[in-house]
């Protein structure tokens, strides 16, 4: 049985990337596991994108967290091999599908089911846009285009969503199984309804998505609703305050000891309230969110890498969570884009292969972003152009070739394969 000493040497969550320098996920090794983690005595995790763990005590078991479908199957098989007994309660961090995934599998008669109460409202936002979250899922994550008929299709109405949980909280929620006291509070970050449970006899926190091993996901490409700053901060302040001996996240590994946890996550707040900061003064300094993409840094002692979220993503999400979409120029505030000029521009400027050979003039020079919009805006004019293709296609792959952030590579991949099927039609 693995023990803790197997994952001593990475107690330090915010010192490791959630992706590797090569791009590749550390949880790989978990994936392939046949057995769980045995945290302590009571407590086993079964590592996939999305932990599941298991709390045993003397009445039966505590389910927090289910993992995605795909993998809720072999979790639930590994730590009922370890740990059989009735399930009493699942407790669910916050409604995101590697989360809730296995919500099913582990249910049995007279099993409860905790969320916090806006888990319900995060459930119908869900599933109110599914066609538009299937669509940039498979783009973020890796599945490719797919068939886009089939993801997409009409809405199912306003509240369409098969709410799984039996039990909603507004701030707190306590229950107890064989003498165990667990208490779920509301610790909203990553998502409004996100929770972490506290097992105060064992000084175990477990904050689900409100930290892990990079920079946090305040914006995410594949969209959301706003992400508040200052939530993530105070609700890891909250955690702080319990001086946990044991922090078990729903992505990478626990941490074990006050100190080591009290470093990672006081820095991993400080980081956080950093990029804040400086976004609303430059806010009311004037500037604009790209300029503010581009100069708000951490310091070298707050770096958590940028594996999964990235500063320039997190200060335009929380610019626009602040401000909204008007970016204070009267000329966009009307239906018409920009792009709406750029057929007539390109015309002026010779057509689209004068424009494309612009574009690859500066692929050649190694501005890559440069290129990309010039590409697109002689597509704009002709979209078969073959040389304009061909620099969005070249781009793309050197992008993704320098890219260590897995959701960045992963639209990357995303644009390499819409550009090919542009490609081969006749």
């Amino acid at each position: 049985m693995r023990t803790l000493a197997f994952f001593l040497s990475t107690l330090l969550l915010a010192q490791a990337p959630i992706e590797t320098m090569d791009g590749t996920d550390p949880t790989r090794d978990g994936l392939n596991l046949t057995e769980p983690i045995r945290v302590t005595e009571n407590i086993w995790v079964a590592i996939g994108f999305g932990n599941t763990y298991l709390v045993k005590t003397s009445a039966g078991n505590v389910i927090i967290d289910t993992s995605l479908p795909n993998h809720a199957q072999r979790h639930v098989k590994m730590l009922k091999a370890v740990a059989p007994g009735p399930i009493r309660y699942i407790v669910l961090t916050h409604g995101h599908g590697d989360h809730t995934g296995g919500v099913a599998l582990w249910k049995e008669p007279g099993t409860r089911v905790v969320a916090q109460k806006n888990f319900v409202e995060f459930q119908h936002y869900q599933a109110r846009l599914a066609g538009f979250f299937g669509l940039r899922n498979r783009a973020q994550f890796g599945a490719g285009i797919g068939d886009r008929a089939a993801i997409s299709g009409a809405s199912r109405g306003n509240y369409p969503a098969n709410i799984v949980a039996t039990d909603l909280f507004d701030d707190r929620f306590e229950f107890e199984v064989g003498g165990v006291k667990f208490e779920v509070h509301a610790t909203p970050g990553e998502t409004y309804d996100h929770a972490t449970v506290w097992i105060p006899a064992w000084k175990a926190a477990f904050p689900g998505d409100n930290i892990y091993g990079s920079f946090p996901n305040i914006y995410t490409l594949r969209g959301t609703q706003p992400r508040w700053a200052l939530d993530y901060v105070n609700s890891l302040n909250k955690i702080l305050s319990w001086k946990p001996e044991l922090m078990l996240p729903s992505h990478g590994r626990p941490v074990a000891g006050w100190a080591n946890i009290q470093t990672a996550a006081t820095r991993y707040r400080d980081a956080i309230l950093h990029v804040h900061d400086a976004t609303v003064q430059g806010m009311n300094d004037g500037k604009d969110v790209y300029t503010l993409m581009r100069e708000v840094k951490l310091p070298k002692e707050l770096d958590l890498g940028e594996g999964y979220g990235t500063l320039a993503w997190s200060v335009r999400g929380i610019y626009e969570g602040y401000a909204g979409w008007f970016d204070g120029n009267p000329s966009t505030m009307f239906a018409t884009p920009p792009a709406a000029i750029y057929p007539g521009l390109v015309r002026m400027a010779g057509g689209a292969s004068a424009v494309a050979g612009a574009a690859q003039k500066l692929l050649g020079e190694n501005k890559l972003l440069e290129a990309l919009h010039l590409a697109d805006a002689a597509l704009t004019a002709e979209p078969g152009n073959r040389i304009a293709l061909e620099v969005r296609l070249s781009a793309f792959q050197q992008m993704l070739k320098q890219s260590r952030n897995s959701n960045e590579r992963g639209w990357l991949n995303f644009g390499i394969q819409e550009t090919r099927r542009k490609m081969a039609q006749p």
